[in-house]
């Protein structure tokens, strides 16, 4: 098992592990927004796939920890690698001049950080109900979790709605450099697909953006509301 082990210390073996939890979490990012997408067609399609999700049982929270898993193990390489590219250059640079890299990619560490904490803030309101407890404890005529109130209230609170927005946003920022460096640690990036990578990644990202935050933007201007009596 040396193998393992050089290879998991190695700046190659994490840059890879950091490619894979990258293109999982991208995907897991399509998924959600899919799903989250079904608020805009009304509250009982909206329960009825939550209701879907935990129907899963087990399942589900073995996916939702398995997620946790991808989060803290991409952000811990992550820190890694920042870490031994500092420790390979002890001596700062007298200027930095920063001429070609943008700074979305100058700052992944920090949005990604952000990034977390905003997710640990998610899940404590959505996923637990820690935040906001009375909206989670609704329920429809159904007798069904009201997911879509929960959404829609949690979203009324302009804090809320401000807050996934600029993590929304350096999302956005995280993914567009994000996305074409993954290619690049997993071994398929090619002077020739290069460009066309970078465009699919940048406007991966801005879907994503687009996507995720027009659903506090849709709730704070009153085009998603809730339903009377709540």
């Amino acid at each position: 098992m040396s193998w393992l082990t050089r290879y998991l210390k190695s700046s190659i073996g994490m840059k890879q592990i950091m490619g894979v939890t990258g293109l999982l979490l991208v995907a897991f990012l399509i998924a959600h927004l899919l799903g989250n997408l079904q608020v805009y067609l009304g509250r009982d399609v909206f329960n009825a796939y939550a209701v879907k999700l935990r129907e899963l049982g087990p399942l589900l929270w073995i996916a939702r920890a398995g997620l946790v898993v991808l989060v803290v193990l991409h952000i811990g390489v992550a820190v890694r690698l920042t870490a031994m590219n500092r420790a390979a250059r002890p001596v700062r640079y007298r200027v930095f001049r920063p001429k070609v890299t943008p700074l979305y990619a100058r700052t992944m560490a920090w949005s990604g950080l952000i990034i977390f904490a905003f997710v640990v803030f998610h899940l404590l309101h959505f996923t637990f109900g820690t935040v906001f407890h009375d909206y989670y404890s609704l329920t429809d005529a159904k007798g069904r979790h009201d997911v879509y109130s929960m959404l829609v209230l949690g979203f009324r609170q302009p804090a809320v709605s401000v807050s996934y927005i600029i993590a929304m946003a350096l999302l956005c920022f995280h993914l567009a450099h994000g996305i074409p460096s993954l290619f690049q640690s997993v071994g398929l990036s090619h002077p020739k697909y290069d460009r066309a990578i970078e465009r699919v990644g940048l406007a991966l990202a801005w879907i994503l953006f687009v996507g995720f935050t027009s659903i506090p933007v849709a709730v704070l201007l009153g085009w998603v509301a809730p339903p009377a009596g709540v």
